[in-house]
């Protein structure tokens, strides 16, 4: 079974089928085809401990919405509000929540749900984007454009205040990983900087993954115990991997290069979770690119595997 830090690592699986906080449907399929894929079973024959918790109840985006700046924002609320219970009953029983999403907000779930019992948490935001909009500066209103912003306290006080203190982070306990600059744009790479909040651009990591993901891990271990690891699969190009729900053609890694700083995340002594989000089924014609993915998880977690 798997080892961590000389303690047997114990894994509780979370199916979240959501697409509440995004901008159409899909995402929600992910946890059942990601189990279809062969997840739970390539995980048990990996040797590590998991067991599956099942799903939460579905929910999915309504067109519509009666307030356009914050899309579906009671629906993103009750999802994350249940996402954190299910997380800390995990977290109490001493296992370690793998968390299927679904769309980005529910890492603000997950997040709440553990402070309770790891105050010292931190988070590495392994994402296509840094997600720093709120209601009151984003065009669209799609709530999972705004998940950083609310972890650090600013946006919708329905998720900013979802957990036990406010904010949910500081920000140097919250490291992004992976966006690329030409999308995120001057202004937010401003605001990036001014926050204080430690970044690792894409630009910082082409060419050599490994060696980037050892030094983000390193300055995120020095602040922060346990880690949890959002993993946005719109970190990876969409021209190599184009199972994003938001496409990002020509930005981005490469499915490899992305595998390598997953799986060093996962390897990391203080690993406290892991959240997928923004798997779309519906870009997969054949399914070769869920199978891709699971073999991709399956590869990082056993870097949990301690001999």
């Amino acid at each position: 079974m798997g080892e961590q830090g000389g303690k047997l690592v114990r894994f509780t699986l979370i199916g979240v089928p959501s697409s509440a906080g995004t901008h159409g449907v899909g995402l929600e399929k992910a946890p059942l085809q990601l189990r279809r894929a062969g997840l739970v079973d390539r995980l048990l024959d990996a040797g590590l401990d998991v067991v599956d918790d099942g799903d939460l109840p579905l929910a999915l985006y309504r067109p519509r919405s009666p307030d356009r700046t914050q899309q579906n924002l009671d629906q993103v609320v009750a999802v994350a509000g249940r996402v954190a219970d299910r997380v800390a009953r995990t977290v109490a029983t001493g296992r370690i929540p793998l968390v299927l999403g679904g769309d980005c907000t529910i890492t603000l779930g997950v997040v709440a749900g553990l402070l309770g019992h790891h105050p010292g948490l931190g988070v590495l935001y392994f994402d296509g984007d840094v997600d720093l909009s709120t209601p009151a500066t984003s065009q669209s209103g799609i709530l999972d454009a705004m998940g950083v912003a609310h972890l650090l306290g600013d946006g919708a006080p329905g998720l900013a205040r979802l957990g036990p203190r406010y904010p949910l982070l500081p920000a140097e306990r919250l490291l992004l990983f992976g966006f690329d600059p030409i999308e995120v744009g001057p202004d937010t790479l401003d605001e990036v900087h001014q926050r204080g909040l430690p970044a690792w651009p894409v630009t910082t990591i082409n060419g050599r993954p490994a060696e980037a993901a050892a030094a983000a891990l390193a300055a995120l271990e020095r602040v922060a115990d346990p880690l949890l690891v959002h993993f946005d699969v719109d970190a990876i190009d969409s021209t190599d991997y184009p199972l994003a729900n938001f496409p990002h053609f020509n930005l981005g890694q490469p499915f490899d290069s992305a595998m390598t700083c997953l799986a060093a995340f996962c390897g990391s002594d203080k690993f406290g979770g892991l959240v997928v989000t923004e798997v779309n089924p519906d870009h997969d014609a054949d399914g070769s690119l869920l199978a891709q993915l699971v073999n991709g998880i399956v590869a990082a977690l056993q870097q949990t595997v301690r001999a």
